[in-house]
C-alpha cells in the first residue's frame, strides 16, 4: 500500500525543509520539556512542605488539567484554521480568524472561571469526596488561587497559536521559558522564604501566566508578524468565523475534557488507596509526562505543518509530513523514556519522598519505561496531523471510548475486583495506547482524513 507518493520527496520544493522544521519543532519540544522539568521542580518544592501539600496539589491539578485541556482544544482549532488561512497565503482571514478566537477564548474562560470560584467547595467534594482535613483545606486554597488564573492560562495558549500558525515557535518558547523560570523563583521566596506551602506555589502560578499573557499580547501588536491583534475592544462577534473555530475546538474540547474526567475518575479511585499511593501517582504523572513531551512537542508543530499544507492544497505532502514527524517522535520517546528512568531514583530522592512512595513510583516508571515506546507514538503523533486536516469528529470518538472503555474501566476493575494498587492505572493506560494505536494507523492509511474541509 502506497503511504504517500515519494516523488514529492525526489521533486524537492517542499513546503518545509528539513531546516524550517528543525526551527519550528526544536522550540515547541524545548518549551515542553522546559514546562515538565519545571512543574517537577514545582512539585519537589511543595513536597518539603509535607504529604499532605503535594497530595492537595495532585488533587487539584488533576482537575485544572482538565480546564486546561478545554483551553488547548480551543487552541488547537485557532492554529488549525490559522495555519489553514497562511498556508492558502490569506492574510486576512488568517487575522479574521485570530479575532474571533480572541473573543471566544476570553469569554469561555471567564465563563469557566466564576462558576469554578462560587462552586470550588462543593465542585471539590463531588470529586474527591473521601478526601477531608488537611489535604482539603490545602486542596480549597490552592484551587481558588488557580481559578483566578484561567483567563490568562487560555489567553497566553491561543496567542502562542497564533505564533505558531506563522511558524514562529521561538518567541512563544521564550516567553514560556522566562516564566517558568519566574515561577520556580517565586516558589522559592513564597514557599521557603515566606513559608506559605501551597497558597505560595499557586500565588506563584497565577504571577507567571498573568506575565505570559502580557507578553504575548503586547506582541501580537507588532506589524513584523503574520497575525496581529489591536484595537481588542472594537472586535465585534463573526458567527460564521466562531462557527469554524467550534467546529475544531467543540470536538477537541470534547475529547480533551473526556480524556481528563477519564483522569479524574481514575484519579478518585487512587485518592482511595492512601497518601502513599497518591503521592507516588502524582510523581509518576509527572515523570510520565516528562519522558512523553519531546513527543508532543512534534505533534504540536505537526499540526502547523499539515495545516499549512492542507490549506495549501498539497495533501501527498501532509501525509509525507505525518509519516516523517511519527518517525522522528519515535525515536524522541525511546531516548526520553530512558533518561526518565535513569533520573526516577536521584528525583524521588531530592523530593524526598516516603520509600514506600518512592519504591512504587520507580516499579510504575520501569513499566512504562518498556510499552511506552512500542505503541505511545501511534496513538497519538499521526493523530496531531489528522486533526489539523479536519478530521476531529473521528478522533474524539475513538479517543472517548478507548478511554472509558480501556483505562477507566480496566483501572476501577483491576484496583477494586483484584486490589491493585496504582498500577492499575498504567495497565489500563498501556490498554487504551495500544487500541488507539491500531485505529489511527488504520485510519490514516485509509486516507479518508484527506477528505475533511476546515475552510
Amino acid at each position: 500500500m502506497k503511504i504517500y507518493d515519494r516523488s514529492i520527496v525526489k521533486k524537492g520544493n517542499l513546503l518545509f525543509s528539513n531546516h524550517d522544521l528543525l526551527l519550528l519543532l526544536f522550540p515547541v519540544v524545548v518549551e515542553q520539556l522546559l514546562n515538565s522539568f519545571m512543574g517537577m521542580a514545582d512539585t519537589m518544592m511543595v513536597s518539603n512542605v509535607g504529604s499532605a501539600a503535594i497530595s492537595a496539589i495532585s488533587l487539584v491539578d488533576s482537575f485544572n488539567n482538565l480546564i486546561i485541556q478545554i483551553f488547548a482544544a480551543l487552541t488547537t482549532g485557532a492554529a488549525i484554521i490559522c495555519s489553514q488561512y497562511i498556508g492558502r497565503q490569506d492574510i486576512k482571514g488568517a487575522n479574521r480568524a485570530a479575532e474571533q478566537v480572541f473573543l471566544a477564548v476570553f469569554v469561555i474562560s471567564v465563563g469557566v472561571m466564576v462558576p469554578c470560584l462560587i462552586f470550588r467547595r462543593h465542585l471539590l467534594s463531588f470529586i474527591f469526596g473521601k478526601v477531608t482535613g488537611e489535604v482539603m483545606e490545602n486542596s480549597l486554597i490552592y484551587f481558588f488561587i488557580t481559578v483566578l488564573s484561567y483567563p490568562f492560562l487560555a489567553l497566553f495558549d491561543v496567542g502562542a497559536a497564533f505564533f505558531r500558525s506563522g511558524g514562529n515557535s521561538k518567541f512563544p518558547m521564550t516567553v514560556s521559558v522566562v516564566s517558568n523560570f519566574l515561577n520556580i523563583a517565586g516558589n522559592a521566596v513564597l514557599i521557603f522564604g515566606f513559608h506559605m506551602g501551597v497558597e505560595g506555589a499557586a500565588i506563584s502560578t497565577l504571577l507567571s501566566r498573568f506575565f505570559c499573557m502580557v507578553v504575548v499580547f503586547y506582541a501580537l501588536r507588532r506589524d513584523r508578524q503574520q497575525i496581529v491583534l489591536k484595537k481588542y475592544f472594537s472586535i465585534r462577534p463573526d458567527l460564521p468565523f466562531i462557527k469554524k473555530i467550534l467546529a475544531i475546538g467543540v470536538p477537541s474540547g470534547i475529547e480533551n475534557g473526556m480524556f481528563q474526567f477519564g483522569k479524574l475518575a481514575i484519579q478518585s479511585t487512587v485518592s482511595a488507596m492512601g497518601t502513599v499511593a497518591i503521592a507516588a501517582q502524582a510523581m509518576t504523572n509527572i515523570l510520565e509526562m516528562l519522558n512523553g513531551i519531546a513527543g508532543i512537542g512534534i505533534g504540536i508543530g505537526l499540526m502547523t505543518v499539515v495545516g499549512q499544507c492542507i490549506g495549501a492544497g498539497r495533501k501527498e505532502e501532509a501525509k509525507y509530513y505525518i509519516v516523517k514527524l511519527t518517525g522522528i517522535a519515535e525515536i524522541a520517546i525511546i531516548v526520553s523514556c530512558l533518561i526518565v528512568l535513569a533520573i526516577t531514583k536521584p528525583v524521588v530522592w531530592l523530593a524526598h519522598m516516603e520509600t514506600a512512595s518512592a519504591d512504587m513510583c520507580f516499579q510504575m516508571v520501569v513499566a512504562i519505561t518498556i510499552v511506552k515506546p512500542i505503541v505511545w507514538v501511534l496513538s497519538f503523533v499521526p493523530a496531531y496531523g489528522m486533526r489539523a486536516a479536519g478530521d476531529v469528529r473521528f478522533s474524539m470518538v475513538v479517543s472517548m471510548l478507548t478511554m472509558w472503555c480501556m483505562r477507566v474501566a480496566l483501572c476501577i476493575y483491576l484496583s477494586h475486583v483484584w486490589g491493585f494498587g496504582p498500577m492499575a492505572v498504567w495497565i489500563g493506560m498501556f490498554a487504551d495506547w495500544s487500541l488507539r494505536a491500531v485505529i489511527f494507523t488504520a485510519r490514516f492509511l485509509s486516507g479518508k482524513w484527506l477528505k475533511k474541509k476546515v475552510i
